[in-house]
């Protein structure tokens, strides 16, 4: 208030009255003061401010994905657990939001920023090309990316923490240890291809699988979703020389492809072995019972919250690794049934 009455040479009690649609002021001075307002972006703040009396009390998440993945997404729903378990220590309120893009998600940031809605913010899925770093930056919003950003913004984002897992050694962990059992085609059933971290893992098959001489060895990206993930399982085990080794971004879709290769008449793992990224339930009710990485995503939720209440209290931003997770190993990997001299691929 104080800045719009210095700006429209006005009291701030004319500030009010015109801000309010009190009357008191003349319409001249109303149009004044509400053009300087819109100019120095303020809006109404509908938050209760509880924190110090001034900070809203309220962390915001917002979701650009496809609103139909969400509810299948083991991950993401322990990960809001582990942060919620933060949150309630402090009695913060979570503001989430599910959008279609990230113009849209970041539109949000502008709007909760003008609006003080929120003290700070939780970030995921880091893209390849992401302009929410440096937004976030410009309007000064403390925030936490969940998971490791693009090498070119590392690090140069004064805001921002980061709470980052290892995705290239959980690959490499892998593609390891499906060579190890003999695997020589293996496919790599992705998430969405924008991802900072689908790159990653791509990259790292690539790399792995190169170190290892092999090169029958690709990754396929979808939108995380069962259709999608079986739609793929289906082409790729149709063609006249199929993978013997699946790895899939997420449960759902492995789940998915063990059931397409039951259906096409593949033994799991005795024509084709699978893996997922992702350990849950789901793993352990599917038959075979499926390998799996097995993370914390709760114990993630809670480091990235705690990252945020540093910065919040004035601690300087940083990165967090994560634990790297480990794989479970199940009923669905195993040698490949046929003999290694009628595979095609690189080298021992």
């Amino acid at each position: 208030m104080k800045d719009i009455a210095k700006r429209a040479a006005v009291s701030e009690s004319a500030v009010s009255f015109a801000l309010n649609g009190r009357p008191g002021v003349s319409e001249v001075t109303r149009d004044r003061v509400r053009r300087v307002a819109e100019q120095l972006g303020w809006q109404p703040s509908t938050a209760a401010r509880a924190l110090s009396g001034e900070g809203s009390a309220t962390i915001g998440l917002v979701l650009a994905r496809p609103a139909a993945t969400l509810g299948v997404d083991s991950f993401f729903l322990q990960l809001v657990s582990g942060i919620q378990e933060i949150l309630a220590e402090r009695h913060l309120g979570l503001l989430f939001r599910v959008v279609e893009d990230v113009d849209d998600e970041c539109a949000v940031y502008r709007r909760w920023w003008a609006e003080h809605r929120v003290d700070g913010v939780l970030v995921v899925d880091p893209r390849t090309a992401d302009p929410r770093p440096g937004l976030l930056d410009g309007l000064g919003l403390p925030g936490v990316v969940i998971g490791a950003l693009p090498e070119a913004d590392a690090g140069v984002h004064a805001s921002l923490s980061q709470a980052q897992a290892d995705d290239t050694a959980a690959m490499a962990l892998i593609v390891g240890r499906l060579h190890e059992l003999g695997h020589r085609r293996i496919t790599h059933i992705a998430g969405l291809p924008t991802l900072a971290h689908t790159e990653r893992r791509i990259r790292t098959l690539r790399d792995t699988a190169a170190g290892h001489g092999l090169t029958a060895v690709r990754s396929e990206t979808t939108d995380y979703s069962d259709a999608q993930g079986a739609a793929v399982t289906r082409r790729v085990l149709e063609e006249d020389d199929p993978p013997t080794a699946l790895v899939y971004d997420n449960d759902v879709m492995a789940a998915a492809g063990s059931a397409v290769a039951a259906e096409l008449g593949r033994s799991v793992p005795g024509d084709v072995s699978i893996v997922s990224w992702e350990d849950s339930p789901l793993c352990r009710l599917s038959r075979p019972w499926l390998t799996a990485l097995s993370r914390d995503a709760v114990a993630f939720g809670r480091i990235a919250a705690a990252e945020l209440m540093s910065l919040l209290d004035g601690g300087a931003a940083r990165t967090v690794d994560v634990p790297v997770p480990h794989l479970i190993e199940r009923e669905s990997t195993a040698a490949p049934a046929r003999g290694l001299p009628e595979q095609r691929g690189g080298p021992e």
